[in-house]
């Protein structure tokens, strides 16, 4: 009875059920749920969607280089001495009126015509920008699943090792029943009872201290799900052996054409482009189509007899003629950069060669140890049941049962370990082959 309230009071304080849980879900959490959940919440995803908005806010602003701008200037001075407005009604001729009061009203629309490419470059450049967002954004949201796979996987392997935890303090309690039951009949001494009694404290040990990690691996995974820390939630159990498919050389052929961070490196090259193009266009004039309406009075609303106005229209080419090297010294450090640039997607393309092979080879690894522990596993029950049975008719000694149940637990553990290793591993080559779930 101790044994079975002493596991219920660990379980009750990692596992709980009740109201509170009722309320949060109606069943277990699944790894796809899990995804949406992190995506809906997370605010890595919606600062990169607030990313994009922002590039394209970037791109508009680039197409009004294009646009005529319109603008206005209106001013009141006042004189020392009166100033000519303009010439009085024709019933007077040659007759001139003056004011001291003087307002003005200046409008300009001004047209680029000609830019040297400077608009057209810049434009381009922005609207790599958006689309280097959107690459951020795929970016982030791979990021994103990864950390949650690894992390509902943690999730599971905490939960496997806590079950291989409470079936050793059962096997152990077992094991001090038998050995209570031959000392009172005189079969062992004393010390084989405390023997027993030692090694199911330290099993119990274990057994609060894998509680722990499970606790501890659940409140980072709401974390993660930015969720209250101590929400309650069970997974569905998913920690299965499934082949992957591809070899290497496959994994690696879809990780360069599905990598987000490939095409942003490219992305990269194109923008450095053009800017050598924004600096370069300082080398060429510019033309734009200027259209001037200008009014004059004494009175505020510019309206009146003493009123004088005009328009006029005309193209202006302005063009540096020495400015020391400067334009050429702009190109200069954004040919640097494309170069700079170049090089960063060679070492991208270098790591993520490494990246595809260290991840493929952790997986074969964790592969191997499933089929290894499983055997293992197979062997180790085996062993204890034929060595429990030898111990009940004193063939074996306690400590040979002992022995065999922590190879089993052993067993277990590396089982469930390699298992949650190959998983991981897995999910991990599929980040770096740049797939998304599912």
């Amino acid at each position: 009875m101790k044994m079975r309230w002493f596991i219920g009071l660990i379980l009750g304080a990692v596992i709980s059920t009740g109201v509170a849980w009722a309320q949060e879900s109606q069943g277990p959490l699944s790894l796809e749920e899990s995804i949406k959940i992190a995506m809906e919440r997370s605010l890595t995803i919606n600062s990169a969607v607030l990313g994009i908005e922002g590039s394209e806010y970037v791109r508009k602003q680039a197409i009004t280089n294009f646009l005529p701008q319109l603008t206005g200037t209106y001013s009141g001075t006042r004189y020392s001495v009166p100033l000519v407005i303009a010439t009085t009604p024709i019933s007077i001729p040659g007759v001139t009126s003056t004011s001291r009061d003087i307002y003005r009203l200046a409008t300009t629309a001004n047209q680029p015509l000609f830019t040297g490419g400077f608009n057209l470059a810049t434009y381009r450049s922005a609207k790599m920008g958006v689309d280097l967002s959107k690459e951020g954004l795929e970016t982030a949201k791979r990021d994103l699943i990864l950390q949650v796979r690894v992390g509902y996987f943690t999730v599971l392997r905490a939960e496997k090792f806590l079950l291989v935890a409470q079936q050793q303090v059962e096997q152990f309690q077992a094991q001090l029943d038998v050995t209570k039951s031959f000392f009172d009949v005189g079969i062992v001494p004393k010390n084989d009872v405390l023997q027993a009694e030692v090694n199911l404290a330290n099993a119990k040990q274990a057994l609060v201290k894998a509680a722990n990690d499970l606790a501890t691996a659940k409140a980072s995974f709401n974390i993660l799900l930015r969720r209250e820390i101590d929400t309650p939630f069970e997974v569905v159990d998913i920690l299965v052996y499934e082949a992957f498919p591809l070899s290497y050389e496959q994994s690696l052929e879809e990780a360069f054409r599905l990598r987000p961070e490939i095409k942003t490196a490219q992305l990269n090259i194109d923008q450095a482009k053009e800017n050598v193009k924004i600096a370069a266009s300082g080398f060429f004039p510019t033309v734009n189509l200027s259209g001037v309406y200008n009014r004059n009075s004494d009175e505020p609303e510019l309206g009146g007899m003493l009123r004088t106005g005009g328009w006029s229209i005309g193209t202006t080419t302005s063009f540096t003629l020495w400015n020391w090297g400067n334009t050429a010294f702009k190109v200069a450090q954004n040919k640097v950069t494309v170069k700079q640039a170049e090089n960063s997607k060679t070492q991208l393309i270098e790591s993520i060669t490494l990246e595809v092979k260290d991840d493929y080879l952790n997986m074969q690894v964790a592969e191997k140890n499933i089929k290894v522990a499983e055997t293992a596993i197979e062997q180790a029950e085996e062993n204890l049941r034929m060595t429990q049975e030898r111990y009940r008719f004193q063939v074996s000694t306690q400590t040979d049962v002992i022995i065999a149940v922590t190879l089993l637990t052993q067993a277990k553990t590396n089982y469930y370990g390699a298992l949650s290793d190959f998983n991981v591993a897995k999910a991990q080559l599929e980040r770096g082959m740049g797939r998304m779930y599912p």
